[in-house]
């Protein structure tokens, strides 16, 4: 049995009460895990600022997020498919790596152009992924257009960014900010930093893509076709952009956290989009409507009727409310459809989830009104009437 345990960098939070209660529950976890395979692997397509790409997304067995095995974030728990023991060896995260690429041979006619590596913590603590093992998978991946690498604000530097750019990837940080609102991050989500963080990490990526970034040559393109992309970006006829090696960050919100009601939740994630998309280095927001995982403060209260993920109505709400912002809005609504997932009335769930697949592949707020069911008006009573006293209103 697991049996996570503090250490000296996560104390001192002033949520040292809610962590030991999280202990707890993660404590429950029985099942172990090979270091020498990943937690996941697949093929898919996502939107980046250069337009729509192939992605080969890996999701690295490592020691787990620092912070949730000190307890954590309320809804979290993918720290209980972490290797027990906090590391990983440099020869094992590589034997992943290969798995993946086996992968991605047998199931790809081609090399993906766009990478992404999630650790279920970060990428950048040298805890989870050495530096040796970094620059090894910065190698490795360096032909490829682009790559997204999952961290915390506070591992985030200049020169951890350079080790990919400097093969001339394109390099996007995921940072699980989960809200703008420092408030709600802290006591619904219990993370540790504030926004002022993330600003620094922005400002991190900001100075490595003025560093590592270059912009080719335009005297290169003057005979192609140039014409906009589904972002809005201007790329040439062979799909190309004229810029290579730069660095940015990718903002993960979180629809939803407990204690909100419906209509807070919707409001914050509107805000908080807006909010990040503002801050200069920010350019893609991917919201994650909250869903209930093994191990967690959420199941709990969950399985206690004391929390509903989003309806998938509020999912669409915000991408609509917020279409015309300076940058790219996604969601992926994880379990859309079942009762510990994002979801509406069960007739209407998988409509609802292709136009939100395909906004999220074109931004266009349009394909919402294809979609319709008689629960909307369920959902707009919610919001009008649950509170904080009454919540979830329904199930």
């Amino acid at each position: 049995m697991s049996q996570p345990t503090p250490e000296v960098y996560e104390q001192g939070k002033g949520m040292d009460a809610h962590n030991q209660v999280m202990r707890e529950v993660r404590s429950r976890k029985e099942k172990s895990y090979d270091p020498h395979e990943p937690t996941r692997v697949w093929l898919d397509e996502d939107n980046t600022p250069n337009g729509v790409r192939e992605s080969l997304t890996i999701i690295l067995n490592t020691g787990g997020c620092r912070w949730a095995r000190a307890g954590g974030c309320t809804m979290c728990g993918y720290v209980a498919e972490s290797v027990d023991g906090g590391t990983v060896p440099h020869e094992a995260l590589m034997d992943q790596i290969q798995v993946c690429l086996d992968h991605e041979a047998d199931e790809a006619n081609e090399p993906a152009p766009l990478i992404k590596i999630y650790t279920s913590g970060s990428f950048l603590d040298e805890r989870e992924v050495s530096a040796e093992s970094r620059k090894a998978i910065a190698e490795t991946f360096g032909d490829r257009e682009r790559i997204v690498l999952e961290s915390l604000p506070d591992f985030v530097d200049r020169e951890k960014i350079g080790d990919f750019t400097q093969y001339g990837l394109q390099t996007d940080v995921a940072i699980g900010l989960e809200t703008a609102t420092d408030r709600v991050r802290r006591d619904c989500v219990n993370k540790y930093f504030d926004f002022e963080a993330f600003e620094d990490a922005c400002a991190e990526a900001v100075a490595a893509d003025k560093a590592g970034g270059a912009e080719t040559d335009v005297d290169a393109h003057v005979d192609v076709d140039v014409e906009p992309d589904a972002t809005g970006n201007e790329t040439d006829s062979t799909g190309e952009t004229g810029e290579t090696g730069g660095a940015g960050i990718k903002a993960y919100l979180l629809m939803k956290p407990p204690f909100l009601t419906e209509s807070e939740a919707l409001e914050d994630m509107v805000a908080s989009v807006e909010r990040c998309l503002a801050v200069d280095g920010c350019h893609t927001v991917s919201m994650n409507p909250c869903n209930v995982q093994r191990y967690t403060m959420v199941d709990d209260l969950y399985f206690q009727d004391g929390y509903r993920p989003p309806w998938l109505w509020s999912v669409a709400a915000v991408l609509e409310r917020t279409a015309d912002v300076a940058g790219i809005v996604v969601s992926d609504p994880v379990g859309h459809g079942t009762d510990r997932g994002a979801h509406n009335c069960g007739e209407c769930d998988d409509l609802v989830q292709k136009a939100i697949k395909d906004f999220d592949l074109r931004q266009d707020p349009s394909v919402f009104e294809q979609v319709s069911c008689e629960c909307e008006a369920t959902w707009e009573a919610v919001l009008d009437l649950e509170t904080g006293f009454n919540q979830p209103l329904t199930r």
